[in-house]
């Protein structure tokens, strides 16, 4: 693949890799499942489907069909871009933390929450388990601190528009065929659902075939921020929510083949809930402090993408599959 020369491209072991490509390529086009009959009776997907119309003349191909494989993606600076010339672009946290809904005493507190966990949260010396306890304290005092703003629903969307977030190049690209194929997309993020649904929204790209779990804020019946719902997720617990979607990855039992795209080693337990693998190829996106944490990431992730603003290379490698 062309793509693969890239100079933002690395690899422990190209040949592990041509293998598992090879996998999912088996087990996604050559198993492009019917799922409906000439007379037009559907058979359900496990992942949310459109409406049909009442009296279907014809089936369009993507109505069609469904591949035999999963996405599985973190969504801050794995589908959103980290830097845009040199800039830093902001996570979903990082949308509301600067936004005009939030005091300047407010966006001191939380300035400084980050510039003492941030650095821990990458720290290449520290295990995951050491980790662990620093990030539920950032992400507790956080959200303590939104919930004193009483953010209010409705003024979210207005925020997303004014803001830097931006989408990985290619994302039309991605999430459109994605769509085409009926392919389930499972975003697994620790940052804030409702931003990021409004970043996907406006976007263009919320398909019906995409799932959100992440960090839900919880409103009165007046819109405004009471508290968040759910178990917290934060970096370095997604194996525990990955086991609480168990549920959902049951679902998709016969969706044996997974592509998991990460920018943290955390991201890597986020296929844990699934039944049952085949073929799982893990893309990891290295956005800060390379020299320090690309040994680890080669280790971890089978594809290292290395200060790579894009989507070119999951693209790539969807229209082998596809």
């Amino acid at each position: 693949m062309p793509q693969f020369e890239k100079t933002t491209v690395h690899m422990r072991d190209p040949e592990r890799v041509e293998q598992i490509i090879c996998g999912l390529i088996k087990g996604g086009a050559s198993k492009l499942q019917v799922r409906a009959s000439a007379g037009g009776e559907r058979r359900p997907l496990p992942a949310p489907a459109p409406t049909a119309p009442e009296a279907p003349q014809a089936l369009a191909l993507s109505d069609m069909l469904c591949a035999a494989f999963q996405i599985i993606t973190d969504f801050d600076m794995t589908l959103s871009k980290f830097a845009v010339n040199g800039k830093r672009c902001p996570t979903c946290h990082n949308i509301i933390d600067n936004c005009k809904l939030v005091t300047e005493e407010c966006r001191q507190k939380l300035l400084q929450l980050k510039n003492k966990y941030y650095p821990i949260e990458i720290d290449p010396h520290l295990t995951m388990e050491e980790k662990y306890p620093f990030m539920v304290e950032w992400y507790y005092n956080s959200h303590t601190l939104l919930v004193e703003q009483r953010l209010e629903k409705e003024k979210l969307a207005e925020v997303v528009r004014e803001s830097d977030a931006a989408l990985r190049d290619g994302y039309e690209q991605f999430f459109d065929r994605l769509q085409k194929y009926n392919v389930p997309v499972f975003i697994f993020s620790a940052g804030l659902g409702d931003v990021l649904e409004e970043i996907i929204h406006q976007a263009g790209v919320y398909h019906s075939n995409i799932k959100v779990v992440s960090n839900f804020m919880d409103f009165d019946d007046n819109g405004v921020i009471r508290g968040f719902k759910g178990e917290l997720i934060h970096v370095y617990n997604k194996h525990d929510g990955a086991l609480r979607n168990t549920e959902y990855f049951k679902q998709l039992k016969e969706y044996s083949n997974i592509i998991l795209m990460g920018d943290s080693l955390g991201d890597l337990s986020m296929a844990d809930g699934a039944p049952c693998v085949e073929n799982i190829l893990r893309i990891g996106f290295l956005n800060d402090k390379v020299e320090e944490r690309l040994d680890k990431y080669l280790d971890s992730y089978d594809i290292v993408l290395v200060k790579d603003e894009t989507l070119e290379v999951p693209n790539a490698i969807l229209q082998r599959i596809l």
